[in-house]
């Protein structure tokens, strides 16, 4: 018979605990939760009767010290803080946790935490188990504590100036990259918005023997009526306007790397023309009647379920497994996220580096790094990226430690109810409010949404497309199929 292993859980004994909380339930619940760890709990619901226990633990060495305070936010006066720094004098490891009933946003962020010997803010109600792993880890040895993060994790030989990771997810979507970036093979790379697929396609040209450029274009930023002369380049007095010749994309990586970003949002009259492309191995520019032979790499990324859309007649099947040689699938940071700490301490050290911040730079709180590995991202990396960019640049100078309260006023909130505002005075077409009739399969669901969209915009293709966050070109696909 196998067996199993249980791991060990919290061990809070010989750890002693005030909770200050006017609240019964609250009470109630630090008393169970901290004493089914093993702590020794001492619960009071005003300021007097703690000054009291307080003070004879400074005066009577027979009695063990208090080693957490946990101080509800109604209570949190001059009075509370003048006497926790009294007691923080004779016992200078204390640790000092904020609760509050109702999230973080209304914190007053202009305390001077750090002359109120605040450690952390904590929401009610607590998880114990986390709380009590959180403690034991930080009591006697804070060096080691989550936050202490270092940027010497070992990455995929000379790729390391490019991305950061440290999960499995990672390391398993990127672990056959060296032999990827050796190859002459297309490549194409698949993952949400966000997730770094460009960032991926560049590793690769550096990572390989090719001596030309990396060229990238966007399939779905440039306009139908341009993208072909994008592409494929034009000659003198093609058309209107062609006042001289112009290499395309195809040219320009000659010797390089080809990176068509946003394949899944190509015409289908162009897809037809990049797989000739490719079976023939060389090009014609727009007006052209001379072959170009091509010699590059061409990597596709799209955020586009290209299985789904040659089903749906939106792309090429023939084109598909052409540019589907070697994939490389980046799952989005949600499903990874060990990586989320260690890339808020990159991009934190980053942009303080970048706006001339002196050293030390303020760490991130155990609470702060727990609100954002729980977060969804829906931007992934790049939304956490311009997230702690934008706290660094307003984070007030004498913060050394990002708490929640300063992090997640920045934080969009997903589940938030909808804000009434003019949107007609900001610019901004309203969303159509949609109500769903289940079941309903998915292509259904969006073709209603869809002429839902279109007829709150009154037809107008191009308010509804912004509304969908797809381009026009991509609308006008979806309603011709």
């Amino acid at each position: 018979m196998q067996s199993h292993s249980t791991p060990a859980l919290t061990n809070l004994s010989g750890i002693s605990f005030i909770a200050l909380d006017k609240n019964p339930a609250s009470i109630s619940q630090f008393t169970n939760g901290l004493r089914s760890l093993g702590a020794d709990v001492f619960t009071f619901n005003n300021l007097d009767d703690a000054q009291t226990l307080l003070s004879q633990r400074v005066t009577n060495v027979d009695h063990v010290p208090i080693d957490i305070i946990l101080l509800d936010i109604k209570l949190a006066d001059e009075q509370a803080f003048s006497l926790i720094k009294t007691y923080k004098e004779s016992n200078p490891f204390l640790l000092l946790y904020i609760t509050l009933d109702s999230g973080f946003k209304n914190v007053d962020t202009e305390l001077n935490i750090n002359a109120l010997g605040i450690d952390d803010f904590l929401q009610k109600p607590l998880q114990f188990e986390r709380f009590g792993s959180l403690i034991e880890l930080t009591l006697g040895r804070k060096s080691s504590q989550s936050t202490s993060l270092t940027l010497t994790e070992p990455l995929i030989g000379n790729a390391r100036p490019f991305f950061l990771f440290r999960s499995s997810a990672m390391r398993s979507a990127l672990m056959n990259l060296p032999e990827i970036a050796e190859s002459r093979q297309h490549v194409l790379i698949t993952g949400e918005t966000g997730t770094g697929k460009e960032i991926i396609a560049r590793a690769i040209h550096a990572l390989s023997k090719l001596q030309g450029h990396f060229v990238a274009v966007n399939c779905g930023a440039i306009p139908e009526g341009l993208i072909e002369g994008e592409l494929f380049g034009h000659e003198k007095g093609a058309f209107t306007g062609a006042i001289k010749t112009r290499k395309g994309k195809f040219e320009l990586a000659e010797g390089g790397t080809l990176l068509l970003d946003e394949i899944g949002d190509m015409p289908l009259g162009l897809q037809m023309r990049l797989l000739r492309v490719l079976e023939d191995g060389y090009v014609y520019r727009v007006g052209g009647e001379t072959p170009i032979a091509l010699n590059m790499r061409i990597i596709s990324a799209t955020r586009v379920d290209l299985k789904k859309a040659v089903i749906d007649k939106l792309f090429r099947e023939d084109l598909y497994y052409r540019l589907n040689i070697l994939n490389i699938h980046l799952p989005p940071l949600r499903e990874r996220k060990e990586d989320i700490s260690y890339l808020s301490v990159f991009f934190m050290q980053r942009a303080f580096a970048q706006l001339g911040r002196q050293l030390p730079y303020p760490s991130l709180s155990p609470e702060t790094i727990h609100i954002l590995e729980n977060h969804i991202w829906s931007g992934n990396v790049r939304e956490l990226r311009n997230l702690i960019t934008r706290l660094a640049v307003i984070l007030p100078k004498n913060i050394n430690q990002v708490l929640p309260i300063h992090i997640l006023p920045h934080i969009e909130d997903e589940a938030a109810a909808p804000i009434n505002i003019n949107n007609e005075a900001m610019g901004v077409v309203p969303r159509p409010f949609f109500s769903i009739q289940s079941p309903l399969i998915l292509s259904k669901l969006e073709d209603d949404y869809i002429k839902k969209v279109l007829s709150e915009t009154n037809g107008n293709r191009t308010n509804a497309a912004k509304i969908l966050g797809i381009s026009t070109r991509t609308l006008r696909r979806k309603l011709n199929s």
